[in-house]
């Protein structure tokens, strides 16, 4: 038996996250402000959670909330004090290359889900096996209201400590790069490089010393 769907309003409301998405990202490669960049970051995560709810992914939805919208951009603006607001210029050269390796992954990965399942399948993988189990059999097994809440906590509770401790193992890592012996963390960095003395001027102090030592000279001969 086939499925079909027919567009809804949640296939709009995808669509429209997706644009976004498309928009954000985007923007993030041609701004050159390190801020602006963190906080369009912090906007594609919550993107990202906001697709992840309309897909019925509610976990990942969670997990991309807490750690790309709030751990990751909280640990970038902290890195930010160590360096400095803009981003170098880019070198060019490399960008052909890199738009062919994204458009070629880009291909690949929209071959790869012709083959998943259709939208909204209630005979989908998903839904027919593993989810249905859950469904059934959490109300008497772990007698949590929440399914998501028991899935996470029960019946993947090791997975989800090990994604804890990876988490907390790559916040202490960073805090120990960015460093602790002043209240900025580090170095102060500033956008403007500092000025350099014009070739004219070191020109004319050198030959200024050159003529002091030679009249040094001749007067001690």
């Amino acid at each position: 038996m086939e499925y079909h769907t027919e567009p809804t309003q949640i296939v709009v409301l995808n669509l429209a996250i997706l644009t976004l998405l498309l928009v954000t990202a985007i923007t993030m490669v041609r701004v050159r402000r390190l801020f602006a960049v963190v906080m369009l970051s912090g906007i594609y995560s919550l993107l990202s959670a906001l697709f992840f709810v309309s897909l019925d992914a509610v976990d990942v939805a969670f997990t991309e909330a807490a750690v790309g919208a709030g751990i990751s951009t909280v640990l970038m603006l902290s890195g930010m004090l160590l360096t400095a607001r803009r981003e170098k210029p880019v070198v060019p050269g490399h960008r052909p290359l890199a738009l062919f390796v994204c458009v070629i992954t880009g291909s690949v990965l929209i071959w790869a889900s012709t083959d998943m399942p259709a939208f909204g399948d209630p005979e989908a993988p998903a839904n027919a096996y593993v989810g249905k189990m859950f469904i059934e059999r959490t109300p008497s097994d772990v007698e949590v209201p929440n399914l998501v809440t028991a899935v996470l906590a029960s019946y993947r509770g090791f997975d989800t400590l090990g994604e804890v401790l990876v988490i907390f193992t790559a916040g202490v890592g960073v805090m120990l790069l960015l460093g602790s012996g002043s209240i900025r963390g580090g170095r102060k960095r500033q956008d403007i490089l500092p000025q350099v003395e014009p070739a004219t001027d070191q020109k004319a102090s050198l030959d200024a010393g050159q003529k002091t030592a030679s009249a040094q000279d001749g007067g001690a001969s």
